[in-house]
């Protein structure tokens, strides 16, 4: 309201000081004096200038501040007060604490219990409610607030652990069983780290590392035979920075010479693990035909 009152105060003395300068240029031309009739007094404009800078309080107060505008009589007495108390300044944090209580059940609390698991309301509201509260006061402080920040960290960590095991773990052991099925033909190769390929065609080019960036065709399909990706069918070949992709991708690449094709089957976790990517559910194992056509050297830095 101040803002409002101070704006508009700024435009009339704005639209006073303009007037007064046309006065004066007019006033330069004439031979006689141009005169200025005041409309009504002082008095009169100020009581109506304050008047309608009300305009709009009530749903201000109903709608920000959430007071209840039937109690016009209390309002006013608070107007006309103008300095707080010591009561009123208690009676002040008394409304805050309400308000913020309020706003954990309806919504610190729901959206609490949402993060730690989606379907199941697992936590227990009452300490939930009793920690925050000390947790403000500093009540009940047997641990840092740095310690209680790390406790709640791993233990979302663990709940999210469950709850994607429990809807995409199929998928995972799939991918191993699948892994391991694929790993005892003669014609697949296996790395420590898990990762399989075999190669289409042998390149005799030189072989990026993981500052480099490379030009590659490909094409991706989950182990059900489902395509995902293919840059043949865009018809055009896709360049990035090996070390910027998913791990498997990238510790292929760095043992392909230019001119290779190889088919490369990478484990969930070498992918994108508990991760949804576009048409990629989460744990999936993934296989990819890779061309790599060339390699584009990063300047030094």
């Amino acid at each position: 309201m101040k803002k409002l009152i101070l704006l508009a105060l700024c435009a009339c003395i704005s639209l006073g000081a303009g007037a007064a300068k046309k006065n004066v240029k007019k006033n330069k031309k004439a031979k006689e004096p141009v005169e200025v009739v005041d409309t009504v007094s002082v008095d009169v404009f100020s009581y109506h200038f304050g008047r309608a800078n009300s305009n709009g309080l009530k749903g201000y107060l109903a709608q920000r501040m959430g007071i209840d505008t039937t109690y016009v009589v209390d309002f006013l007495k608070g107007f006309e007060q103008q300095t707080l108390t010591e009561a009123d300044k208690r009676e002040k944090a008394r409304l805050a604490g309400i308000e913020i209580r309020q706003q954990v059940e309806n919504q610190v609390y729901p959206g609490a219990s949402k993060q730690a698991n989606d379907s199941t309301d697992i936590l227990n509201k009452a300490l939930f409610i009793q920690g925050f509260r000390d947790g403000f006061t500093g009540e009940n402080a047997t641990v840092t607030m740095d310690s209680t920040q790390t406790l709640v960290k791993k233990q979302l960590e663990y709940y999210h652990k469950v709850s994607m095991e429990k809807k995409y773990g199929a998928n995972r052991i799939e991918g191993e069983e699948f892994l391991k099925a694929n790993a005892k033909k003669d014609s697949v190769k296996v790395t420590p780290s898990g990762l399989q390929y075999k190669i289409l065609t042998a390149g005799t080019g030189a072989i990026p590392t993981k500052e480099d960036k490379v030009k590659v065709n490909y094409e991706g399909h989950l182990i059900n035979g489902t395509e995902f990706d293919s840059s043949y069918k865009r018809n055009k070949p896709v360049t990035f920075p090996v070390g910027q992709v998913i791990p498997g991708w990238t510790e292929a690449l760095c043992m392909m010479p230019v001119g290779s094709k190889w088919m490369i089957y990478v484990p969930q976790e070498l992918a994108y693990k508990d991760r949804e990517q576009a048409k990629i559910p989460p744990f999936s194992c993934l296989i990819f035909t890779v061309e790599l056509l060339e390699i584009e050297k990063e300047a030094a830095k």
